[in-house]
C-alpha cells in the first residue's frame, strides 16, 4: 500500500479505535513468506472485503525488529473491533489461508496495540 489512507469512520474521535499490528520474522525469507500471503494469498483482499478500513499495510524499514510486516486497521468502536475479528477468524478463506502449508511458521513474535483517536487527529 504505497499510501496511507484516511478511513471513512462516522463515530465520535471518544470512539474510533486504531488497531497496529506487526508481525516479525526470524528471517528475510520468512518475512517475505508473510508478505506473500497478505498480498497474493489474499488476506489484504480479506479485510477489505469485511470493511477492515486499513489504514495502511508496510514494512518496517529501520529498527530492532526487522524483518517486520506492520499494518493499522480502523474501527467504529471497541465492539465492530471484536465483530469484525471474530468474522474475519471464522471465514472460510482464512481458515483455508492459515492452514495452507506454505505459510506455516512465518511470524516468530507479532504484537498488537490499540489506540484511540484524539479531537484534532486527522484520522
Amino acid at each position: 500500500m504505497p499510501v496511507s489512507k484516511k478511513p471513512v469512520l462516522k463515530s465520535s474521535s471518544l470512539e474510533k479505535v486504531y488497531e497496529l499490528r506487526s508481525y516479525e520474522s526470524a528471517t528475510e525469507k520468512l518475512y517475505l513468506n508473510k508478505v506473500d500471503m497478505f498480498n497474493a494469498g489474499g488476506e489484504i483482499t480479506l479485510f477489505e472485503q469485511l470493511g477492515f478500513n486499513a489504514v495502511f499495510y508496510g514494512m518496517v524499514l529501520a529498527g530492532s525488529k526487522m524483518p517486520n510486516l506492520m499494518y493499522m486497521t480502523s474501527f467504529e468502536n471497541m465492539d465492530v473491533r471484536n465483530s469484525h475479528w471474530k468474522t474475519f477468524s471464522a471465514s472460510p478463506e482464512w481458515k483455508n489461508l492459515s492452514t495452507m502449508p506454505q505459510y506455516q511458521k512465518n511470524v516468530s513474535k507479532s504484537e498488537i496495540i490499540l489506540m484511540r483517536s484524539t479531537v484534532y487527529s486527522d484520522l
